[in-house]
């Protein structure tokens, strides 16, 4: 709206000013007046929310604290006296529903803070009210202007809007009604009628209540369930139900805010808000006692009482008073049992059913009561009570009753129950496993103190609870109630017994060598909480009983040398082997009658000759093979030297390839061991015609992150060049499943010199992480060049590095003491060779000298001055 020509406008410090000085009139004169109070005089209206400013304006106007809008597009702005709204039905040539769409609008909208909501209500307004000045002035397209660029969009789509929902929503005369209806004394229906269908409004009960208890609520149109709640002790009452709803928005009217001589202002009609009232006709009643009851005490011993409590509601009405009292009714109880299981919910109780017995109250209001407790419990099982109110027993107070009642017969919050004792016995299975074994116990299960009780049918399923305990020590366990307090429970696992019977645990994996016990268990408090009152007590077998234990026997590691991989005809060979893994007192055990004795001793086996090294393969036959001599040691862990004495000699006779085989037989506390053929350490050879040089490598196969671990390379042939050394590249580690990469190592050994034939290590290396690492050996002669190589991959060269398990022990590794002196030492395979390598070290350090003294000599002369003594020290 353009501002009228004539009129100045003035500037928003002078409006303040003067606004500020007709407050201090207004105040003074209120001051001078004393307490004279007048009504609330007109006041001109003022900009509200919207865009502009007051010489070009849309939006809306503020006028008596509402927020309203421009009715006639070419009158003056209402900057003079606005006077208080009135309500008009008639507006100019509008129709009922073009005011009904105007009230709409300004009733959903009009009093929105969002400038492009309001400049849309003003849109609107202007061509309702004003239609045909709105079109002739050029409708949305011209009016849209004065809203900023950036908003026309979404003034435009919110204008749409309601035109849309004013069209579809609006009413002209709008109305609520309501009505009751009973289908019985209590219980009815409660019918709103609404115009618009979207309207609600709150509706009050009086002598009633709705679905959720309340008596109030705000409803729409439909039919909503209630029921009656009559005075208490009244003989018949009325339900009366009251709508109120506000009639915001709908209507076929407005609120006129006039300013003499300017523009009329429009807000939603203030109409008087819609009611209805309905009530029913008069409804006469009586009453019904209900009870239901649960037991005191659910379980109950044997002997104690049985007490019920019973909780007494009236189901119609109230309970009613006669001459001030309220009417007593007779209630009768009866207890049946014992029963074997929980007896099966029904209307009434089975022929024959025993009865423990009978008990009577009378009960005079609403509320709790307790049984007298005059029956005891004669023996365990289940107990169920059934009450019931007779109306024929209440004599003259059996009018007041609408009927009898009876209590349905096995009801669970009705029954007591006496508790069952379930235990196990159990047995081990696997007398004989290894570390790593999963293993599992077989318990059987039953009740010690009568039968198993039953829920549901079914027995009362019971959770075992059954821990291996690690035995302190390497001997079996002594039986006792107690668990020692060393032992170290490996793992708790459950068994679910749903009744008398043999189960099986679930599987156990056992660690490390020694002995496992299992102690099986019932914790109440382990059960499902609806479980635990079933069952009459804590209940665990002993510790160490032999039938529930397993030997998990000792795993031996047994690593071995021999001193000189050559050995010439007739001469000895020597052997070290190492023994870890025994337990400490081993073979000291002589048996307990349940497990068997340690054995003793174990055999170390010279096999050979064969004629190819290619026949030593962990598939070899033993029993086939040919024997040169069996050495007996003691089965405990230890360093042994063999062919040192005449007993164990090892003296090769004819020429070939000899391997040492150590075996122990095993017994209850270690697992039975033999060493593989293949192991190149183990290895001799006693030459006969010559041999080409080669080179099999032997890897550790695992190891855990962070332990060391090594390669190991067998050099055989009999003209190995001067010079010649190995060496080892380590790589990795790879996960597992990937093709073998070996690119760059991780580990290098030094140059290992190879001056013979014999085995030779790489060095130890160590990883912090887990996979496989390859290994890869080269021999070089002296000058670098390559004489045998490995491959990435080979068979035998990986080592699997693993994550360590937590608390894994390592067995106890013996001491290495240092070997003995070689016996007859000019019959040993070395003691031929040994003046000969003296000489040839000898004459190869000569020779090194030499060379590295011509060396310095020939670059000091190209670097020297000509004629500059060079002292030999200072080559040297």
């Amino acid at each position: 709206m353009s501002h009228p020509p004539g009129r100045r406008r003035l500037h928003s410090s002078e409006r303040r000013f003067r606004a500020q000085f007709a407050t201090l009139l207004l105040t003074l004169f209120v001051l001078l007046t004393g307490l004279v109070q007048v009504p609330a005089p007109a006041q001109a209206a003022s900009l509200g929310v919207g865009w502009g400013d007051e010489s070009l304006w849309i939006g809306s106007y503020s006028a008596h604290g509402r927020q309203t809008y421009c009715m006639d597009i070419a009158a003056l702005p209402p900057w003079g006296t606005t006077e208080h709204p009135q309500l008009t039905t008639t507006l100019d040539s509008l129709s009922a529903t073009e005011l009904a769409r105007l009230n709409y609008t300004l009733g959903k909208w009009g009093e929105s803070l969002d400038p492009a909501v309001t400049s849309a209500v003003q849109l609107y307004v202007w061509d309702v009210a004003d239609h045909a000045t709105y079109v002739s002035r050029g409708g949305d397209g011209h009016f849209i202007q004065r809203v900023p660029d950036a908003y026309r969009g979404t003034v435009l789509g919110h204008l749409g809007t309601m035109r849309a929902e004013a069209a579809a929503n609006a009413v002209t005369d709008p109305a609520v009604g309501v009505s009751l209806a009973m289908s019985d004394q209590y219980a009815g229906q409660l019918t709103v009628t609404t115009k618009p269908a979207s309207l609600t409004g709150q509706v009050t009960l009086t002598n009633g209540k709705f679905s959720d208890g309340s008596s109030t609520a705000t409803l729409g149109q439909g039919t909503h369930e209630i029921t009656g709640v009559p005075p208490a002790g009244s003989a018949s009452y009325r339900v009366t139900a009251t709508m109120t709803a506000s009639a915001a928005k709908y209507g076929a009217g407005v609120d006129l805010f006039y300013t003499p001589g300017e523009q009329r202002i429009l807000g939603a009609a203030s109409f008087a808000p819609l009611t209805a009232t309905a009530s029913t006709p008069d409804i006469p009643i009586d009453f019904q006692p209900e009870l239901t009851t649960q037991v005191a005490s659910k379980f109950v011993q044997a002997g104690d009482p049985m007490v019920d409590g019973l909780d007494v509601r009236v189901t119609k009405h109230s309970w009613i008073q006669v001459g001030g009292k309220p009417v007593p009714v007779v209630a009768d109880g009866v207890l049946y049992g014992p029963f074997d299981a929980q007896p099966a919910e029904a209307n009434a109780p089975p022929e024959g059913a025993p009865v423990a017995g009978r008990e009577q109250l009378t009960l005079t209001k609403p509320g709790g009561y307790q049984s007298p407790g005059t029956i005891r419990a004669p023996e365990a099982g289940f107990y169920t009570w059934v009450w019931s109110i007779d109306k024929d027993k209440q004599g003259a107070n059996a009018k007041y009753l609408t009927g009898s009642f009876t209590d349905r017969f096995g009801r669970v919050a009705e029954t007591a129950i006496t508790p069952f004792q379930p235990e196990a016995v159990s047995r081990a299975n696997g007398k004989l496993v290894k570390p790593g074994d999963r293993v599992t116990d077989t318990i059987t299960v039953s009740s010690t103190n009568g039968a198993w009780l039953k829920h549901n049918g079914a027995p009362i399923p019971v959770i075992f609870e059954g821990t291996a305990y690690q035995v302190p020590g390497a001997l079996p366990p002594v039986q006792g109630a107690e668990v020692p307090e060393d032992a170290v429970p490996l793992e708790t696992v459950q068994v679910t017994a749903s009744g008398p019977g043999e189960y099986s645990s679930p599987e156990v994996v056992l660690p490390a060598g020694g002995f496992v016990t299992w102690v099986w268990k019932v914790s109440k408090a382990t059960q499902p909480e609806w479980v635990r009152p079933y069952i009459a007590a804590d209940w665990q077998d002993d510790y160490g009983i032999n039938v529930e234990s397993h030997s998990v026997r000792w795993p031996l590691e047994i690593t071995s040398e021999v001193r000189e991989y050559n050995v010439h005809d007739k001469g000895r060979a020597f052997d070290r082997v190492t023994v870890s893994g025994f337990p400490d007192d081993h073979p000291e055990f002589e048996g307990d009658g349940h497990w068997k004795a340690d054995e003793k001793t174990m055999t170390h086996t010279v096999y050979g000759p064969f004629e190819r090294d290619t026949e030593l393969t962990d598939d070899l036959d033993l029993g086939a093979a040919p024997v040169l001599t069996r050495i007996t040691a003691p089965a405990k862990n230890g360093v042994y030297d063999l062919g040192y004495s005449d007993a164990d000699r090892i003296q090769p006779t004819e020429p070939g390839y000899y391997v040492v085989v150590s075996h122990f037989k095993g017994d209850d506390r270690v697992q039975p061991f033999t060493s593989s053929p293949a192991d190149i350490r183990e290895r001799f050879f006693v030459p006969g015609k010559d041999q080409p040089v080669t080179v099999i490598t032997q890897a550790q196969p695992s190891a855990l992150v962070g332990d060391p671990f090594e390669d190991v390379a067998l050099v055989q042939g009999t003209d190995i060049p001067a010079g010649a050394y190995l060496m080892f590249r380590a790589y990795g580690p790879q996960p597992d499943g990937e093709a073998p990469s070996c690119e760059a190592p991780f580990f290098t050994s030094e140059e290992i010199p190879v001056t013979q034939a014999g085995t030779y290590r790489s060095g130890a290396t160590s990883t912090d992480r887990p996979g496989n690492v390859y290994w890869v050996e080269t021999l070089y002669d002296r000058d670098g060049t390559v004489i045998t190589a490995g491959t990435c991959g080979a068979p035998g060269e990986t080592t699997v590095v693993s994550e360590r398990p937590p608390g894994s022990p390592k067995p106890p590794t013996p001491e290495t003491p240092p070997s003995p002196p070689l016996p007859e030492l000019p019959t040993t395979g070395a003691s031929d060779w040994l003046p000969l390598g003296i000489g040839v070290g000898a004459a190869a350090i000569l020779l090194g000298a030499t060379l590295l003294v011509g060396r310095k000599l020939a670059k000091r002369r190209r670097t020297d001055e000509p004629g500059e003594e060079v002292a030999i020290e200072e080559l040297m």
